[in-house]
């Protein structure tokens, strides 16, 4: 399940009564689906139960009664067959036919420190009585274990309000506590791995547009796009009736790549026609108009590749499906932004007077130019 909750401690049977309190609990919480306590399968058992006042009547021990039951039924070893440089191991038990049946087991016979035999029957009770085929054990402690998933809304919410309810309505047996796991652990590892990554990526890109353009400024400008994203992957996942996952991350950390390249097209065609000398007006209006082909050629391209995986429903889909919708909406919300909010801050960030700051080289040959005016 999506949800796995696991109770240790060493009442196997007050963990079972635990554990469906924690079930009726978490039937509770909106959005629980597959809700169940995950059982180990029953297989009938032959159990012995040995009447200790009868044994101590013939002076016998509990040890005594288990090894005659151990060996009479299940064997036990008594020498060893060598044949050369192979040995085998001989067992001594009882036929067949003295075993096979539950009403032949009480006749079997104990000897007692006397020499007298005494039937089993007389000083135990055989019974038949439902048991477990495995008891299920983590870190050398046994456990039980809840499991469900999710439906309608995101896994980390579910989690808190349930850990919320288990914590306030359900009393567990002394020393005795409780887990939560599943695939919301494994999303909480991711989380905080990401958590790490992005702003490190973030960090990278910065340097990079920095070392690119010369140009803290220009590298900030660039890295204004990404909340444009952001937007509209966010607004794709509403619109989807998807909830933020790992898958989701992943995208937003792809959505930021595709809108700086778009951002560094950009801005790189309005910075060469501003070194050309063009006005920083005209610059702007040039290089978007130069550059709007460009950008919705890459942000159609990556949409509709990533169309088909947006609207598979297939096995897989879960973790394609957030992925592909955070970058097309995303790169949709981009796109539109880039091209009419990118150049207006480009003007606000990088005005006229910036222009020798700019482009020092048009000021050079303006200024050869005017020179050789002069001298003609």
């Amino acid at each position: 399940g999506q949800v796995a909750i696991k109770l240790f401690g060493d009442d196997l049977d007050a963990l079972r009564r635990s554990a469906v309190e924690v079930k009726h609990t978490l039937e509770q919480v909106p959005g629980v689906a597959d809700l169940a306590v995950v059982h180990s399968a029953e297989l009938p058992q032959v159990h012995v139960v040995v009447d200790r006042k009868a044994i101590a009547r013939y002076g016998l021990n509990i040890a005594d009664v288990q090894d005659v039951i151990e060996t009479a039924i299940g064997g036990q070893t008594a020498t060893t067959l060598w044949e050369g440089e192979r040995h085998f191991d001989v067992a001594a038990r009882l036929t067949e036919a003295a075993r096979a049946t539950l009403d032949r087991i009480p006749d079997v016979r104990v000897a007692t420190p006397n020499g007298a035999q005494i039937p089993l029957g007389q000083l135990a009770r055989v019974e038949i009585s439902p048991g477990q085929a495995a008891i299920d054990r983590e870190a050398n402690m046994r456990f039980v274990g809840v499991k469900c998933n999710v439906r309608g809304r995101d896994l980390g919410g579910f989690v808190a309000e349930a850990q919320r309810r288990v914590a306030a309505q359900v009393q567990l047996p002394p020393n005795s506590f409780l887990t939560w796991g599943g695939e919301f652990e494994n999303q909480r590892r991711a989380m905080a791995r990401l958590a790490i990554i992005v702003p490190v990526s973030i960090g990278l890109i910065l340097a990079i547009l920095m070392r690119t353009f010369g140009s803290l400024t220009c590298a900030l400008l660039i890295l204004a796009t990404i909340p444009f994203a952001l937007v509209g992957g966010v607004v794709g996942l509403d619109v989807a009736g998807l909830n933020l996952s790992v898958a989701a991350c992943i995208g937003f950390i792809a959505l930021m790549g595709q809108v700086v390249l778009n951002g560094v097209v950009l801005v790189s065609q309005i910075n060469a026609l501003r070194a050309e000398g063009m006005r920083l007006g005209a610059a702007v209006e040039a290089g978007a108009t130069r550059r709007l082909r460009a950008v919705l050629m890459t942000a159609l391209l990556a949409a509709l590749g990533l169309l088909p995986a947006a609207l598979s429903t297939e096995i897989g889909s879960e973790t394609q499906r957030p992925l592909a919708v955070v970058v097309i909406g995303g790169l949709v919300s981009a796109t539109l932004l880039t091209l009419l909010v990118l150049p207006v801050l480009y003007t606000v960030l990088l005005p006229e007077r910036a222009t020798l700051a700019v482009a020092p080289g048009s000021r050079r040959r303006a200024t050869a130019g005017g020179t050789t005016s002069a001298a003609s």
